[in-house]
């Protein structure tokens, strides 16, 4: 079978559906295409700052419906079970990825967007267009490919990304519970070697994910002796764990998270969402940077088609300017954040200045969220 679009789209998590669904409005024609079929659980925080709102609102992406848990207040632990509460300046609203995910598929449906569950085997460039390849023996052909496939994914060792080659140490767990915390939080939990974020999604659930060294996991003979040994040493976590009841039969689990630096440009794929870079899960807002992404590829891709911009060139230099302006701080304060909690001692010297000087933590809030996405 052969296809031919002006856009395709590898993945449609959050990113890859919010683009499809805003290059259509534009009246391009696009493919998406996605290894699983809907609705799936991801390993993913699932909250998301208020910042995207206006952004959904202008794709007539109404999410009252899905009963979003609203929040308001987020608090951080410390291993020395010190913690701070603070107003969070936007606020935000927790929906899982399983709910969410499955909205915007079924409005991209719905909007006559072509969808194919398949997976990407390769992604040639050649004379000023893509040749696609997929596992089901389908090829291709489109002016542009939009990577929007997550974290990792074997099409990144097929290209030769540089980050792929280099071990990563992180492991993420997710699950979700049954549990009396609080609708209007989001909690921020470090222990050694890791940190967890708590926060309700919809219908009254519980949404627990946490990032870990995976050296220190494989000492243990399971997730729950893991948590049991490590995350239970942050009093605040053995708390929550301890009053819920699991929804899950077990926890969801995605090793080799990769931090390294990616390129929201690769041999002329444009990259958003995670797979042109992935924020540490201590900064939260890794959703809401994914579809922003969307917003901004979308828009200048839009400028393409009518001949705004001249050529594949200039294109691919405007979206990775407007990407590195939008999110590179963001990216630095996730890791510069995330070095200091890995030291106990560092640990101790931040908590005490939060301690004297509030203000601090408000700083760092926005340095890991963005202002709400201007509509043009």
């Amino acid at each position: 079978m052969k296809l031919e679009s002006e856009v395709l789209i590898v993945g449609g998590g959050l990113a890859g559906l919010t683009a499809a669904i805003h290059l259509k409005q534009f009246g391009l024609n696009v493919i998406l295409i996605e290894k699983q079929s809907y609705p799936h659980h991801k390993v993913c925080g699932e909250y998301i700052s208020n910042e995207v709102l206006p952004y959904l609102d202008s794709l007539n992406l109404n999410l009252t419906g899905l009963s979003p848990t609203l929040i308001t207040n987020l608090q951080f632990t410390s291993r020395s079970q010190k913690s701070f509460t603070t107003k969070l300046p936007l606020g935000g609203w927790g929906l899982s990825r399983f709910v969410l995910d499955n909205f915007l598929y079924q409005a991209a449906l719905n909007r006559g967007i072509t969808i194919l569950q398949d997976t990407v085997t390769n992604i040639i460039y050649s004379d000023n267009q893509f040749i696609i390849e997929t596992s089901a023996g389908i090829s291709l052909k489109s002016n542009h490919v939009i990577g929007a496939y997550g974290k990792r994914a074997s099409i990144d060792v097929k290209l030769e990304r540089e980050f792929i080659s280099k071990r990563s140490g992180y492991l993420a767990v997710k699950a979700h519970y049954f549990s009396d915390f609080p609708d209007n939080l989001v909690s921020l939990n470090n222990f050694e070697g890791g940190y967890c974020g708590v926060s309700k999604v919809e219908n009254n659930k519980l949404n627990v994910c946490y990032l870990a060294d995976y050296e220190s996991f494989k000492k243990h003979k399971n997730i729950t002796a893991y948590q049991e040994n490590v995350l239970y040493k942050n009093a605040n976590l053995r708390n929550i764990l301890e009053q819920s009841k699991m929804i899950f039969d077990a926890p969801l689990t995605i090793s080799q998270i990769s931090f390294e630096a990616k390129e929201p440009v690769y041999n002329h794929i444009l990259m958003i969402g995670d797979t042109a870079g992935l924020i540490h899960p201590l900064c939260g807002n890794g959703m809401a940077m994914a579809i922003h992404s969307a917003k901004i590829l979308s828009e200048l891709l839009n400028k393409y088609a009518k001949g705004q911009i001249s050529s594949r060139i200039e294109l691919e230099k405007k979206y990775s300017a407007s990407w590195k302006s939008l999110f590179s701080t963001r990216l630095k304060a996730g890791q510069l954040l995330t070095s200091l909690l890995k030291n106990k001692a560092m640990e101790s010297f931040a908590m005490n200045a939060i301690s004297s000087m509030p203000f601090i933590l408000n700083k760092l809030i926005k340095y890991t969220h963005g202002q709400p996405i201007p509509i043009s």
